[in-house]
């Protein structure tokens, strides 16, 4: 039984970076805002689909006081205690449909000098893991047609996905469940 409150896994990049995936905490605002502000304002419109210069103390409260049950969040960090660092988090908030199917939606954000080393593909491996656990079957992400790259995770992700396209958003939704081979 994975311990999503207490997940923590270290892997390396692609680059040969030795990284940490662990769950947020309470005690990750100042990193959370650290890693807000090291974001360029346009991974910040294609993350929170407008533009901010800076999270509110609800943003930061909701993103990192999370219950591990409805709301699963992770982040990635490079560096130990006080020099630990935030390079990308991703997070999923599940939900019961009208027919009694647990999904939930999920998203991403990663710093901009990090892209390319496959933390988005790993974050959601990760999630996925923990979802299933849980008893979430599907995953949804509502995508800005230009967010080529996070298109590309879902599609390269192995899990069946579905797109429909409107209001100027692409709507994936990945399947968790696996079929019997």
């Amino acid at each position: 039984m994975i311990d999503a409150s207490n997940y923590s896994t270290i892997e390396t990049l692609k680059n040969g970076t030795r990284v940490r995936f662990r769950a947020i905490r309470a005690d990750d605002k100042d990193r959370i805002c650290e890693a807000f502000r090291n974001l360029e304002p346009e991974s910040i419109y294609t993350r929170f689909f407008q533009h901010k210069k800076a999270l509110t103390e609800a943003e930061l409260e909701a993103i990192t006081e999370v219950d591990f049950e409805r709301v699963v969040a992770l982040v990635v960090t490079i560096g130990e205690a006080e020099n630990e660092t935030i390079i990308a988090a991703a997070r999923y908030t599940a939900f019961d449909t009208a027919n009694n199917l647990r999904s939930a939606e999920v998203s991403f954000t990663v710093e901009e000098d990090y892209h390319g080393q496959g933390l988005a593909s790993r974050l959601l491996g990760h999630l996925t893991r923990i979802g299933r656990e849980k008893g979430v079957v599907r995953f949804e992400a509502h995508v800005l047609p230009k967010n080529k790259a996070m298109l590309s995770v879902f599609a390269r992700s192995g899990l069946p996905m579905q797109k429909t396209s409107d209001d100027g958003m692409v709507h994936v939704t990945l399947s968790l469940v696996e079929s019997a081979a």
